[in-house]
């Protein structure tokens, strides 16, 4: 990688100096989005304003395939790698309780989870190097994703709609803030980075009666008990125990009085592993566990499923130009080597076609109460760490079209 950094020394003044002249705009514009959140397949407004941010860069919007979320393509004019950079757009149905100036604007709405400071460091990203397209070779695709936060997640119309082909996208890269990391500082893993995501409803159909007399019922409250437990035995007794894998039902939907036998009750619940070949076995499992116990009791038991996302696994290549991109900017900066987590994310969809890695992006400060995990109603960022952000973006696409083979 010793070509790739001599060459991209050539850039970093202006990365600084380009990065230190937007700065406060990126962060206003960021505020404005954060008072402005939208849910998925919603982000209308956040949609509108974003491409008057980019029309204003002269790029080409392609925006026809759903009605929020769009991608623009900066053609440099001479022949070089496709390189992608994404961004999710949406926000979370969560009542803010940060007590910011800028907080939400729309009770019950909030950027729970940093999608307001990807958003604006992907603006950021894209004037910086819109500014140095003269000297730049290849072709860049920024994403503007809708609907990570919903199911099946909005990554697979993107594909579908085909933003990794025409020109076909040779590595793609993301970020993702993180309040656990230290303002100003990365952390990056190769490999499995995030869990596979199986998101599913489990449907049990008993039969009404009385509660005095529950032998003429079958009561779907009780079955569904014995379904959440059984499914638990599927981690602990049918999973190899060195795999990591988790099932969790997140709520319970059923009956209408306190004495009659419930004849419908709805389980959503999502399954998580980090191995390819557990995530495969875990629907199949869950399907039959679930519907023996409830055939055993007299019940039909009814499996929808809701997402299915693989495993996120970085590129360890992309990765390396990451760190020295980072290293190069802040070298005396820490950059941390990160587990990986249960949690899932639907880039890992992307990472399925073609090669790429997302990063953290640190943005924790204690005391400024910059410190709560993703998706809390008090979820704040530092935002020293979005200068940070674009301008290890904007580095990292550089040396990928640089030096990319």
């Amino acid at each position: 990688m010793n070509g790739s950094m001599d060459s991209l020394n050539l850039f970093l003044p202006e990365i600084t100096k380009r990065g230190d002249l937007i700065e406060k705009e990126i962060i206003n514009l960021r505020r404005h989005l954060h008072q402005n959140p939208e849910v998925g397949h919603e982000e209308f407004k956040t949609t509108a304003y974003l491409k008057k941010q980019i029309n204003k860069l002269g790029l080409q919007i392609t925006d026809d395939y759903a009605p929020t979320g769009f991608w623009a393509t900066l053609e440099t004019g001479r022949p070089g790698p496709v390189i992608a950079v994404r961004t999710d757009i949406d926000a979370l149905p969560i009542s803010e309780q940060t007590g910011l100036p800028f907080a939400s604007c729309r009770p019950g709405y909030m950027h729970a989870c940093g999608h307001d400071v990807h958003m604006a460091i992907m603006v950021g990203t894209t004037k910086l190097l819109t500014g140095m397209k003269k000297n730049l070779k290849g072709t860049i695709k920024f994403l503007f994703q809708p609907a990570e936060e919903v199911p099946p997640g909005g990554a697979i119309e993107m594909i579908k709609a085909g933003v990794l082909k025409s020109p076909k996208v040779d590595a793609i890269v993301a970020l993702h803030v993180d309040p656990e990391l230290p303002c100003g500082t990365i952390g990056r893993s190769n490999g499995v980075s995030m869990a596979a995501v199986y998101d599913f409803d489990l449907i049990v159909h008993g039969r009404s009666g009385h509660a005095a007399m529950p032998h003429k019922g079958v009561d779907a409250i009780a079955i569904s008990a014995q379904i959440i437990t059984g499914l638990q035995q599927v981690v602990s007794r049918m999973i190899d125990p060195v795999q990591p894998a988790v099932i969790t039902f997140g709520t319970i939907t059923g009956g209408m009085v306190r004495n009659a036998i419930a004849d419908r009750v709805q389980l959503s619940g999502t399954a998580r592993s980090l191995d390819p070949a557990v995530s495969k076995k875990l629907p199949r499992l869950i399907k039959k566990v679930a519907t023996d116990i409830g055939k055993s009791f007299g019940a039909k038991v009814e499996v929808i499923t809701n997402a299915n996302y693989p495993p996120l696994i970085n590129d360890e290549r992309v990765n390396q130009f990451i760190t020295d991109s980072f290293k190069k900017l802040y070298p005396r900066r820490k950059l941390f080597r990160l587990p990986p987590v249960m949690g899932g994310e639907d880039f890992a969809c992307y990472l399925k076609e073609t090669k790429g890695a997302m990063f953290r992006l640190g943005v924790g400060n204690k005391a400024i109460g910059a410190d709560k995990p993703w998706h809390h109603v008090a979820f704040k960022v530092d935002e020293k760490g979005i200068k940070t952000g674009y301008s290890t973006m904007t580095a990292t696409v550089i040396n990928l079209l640089l030096n990319w083979r």
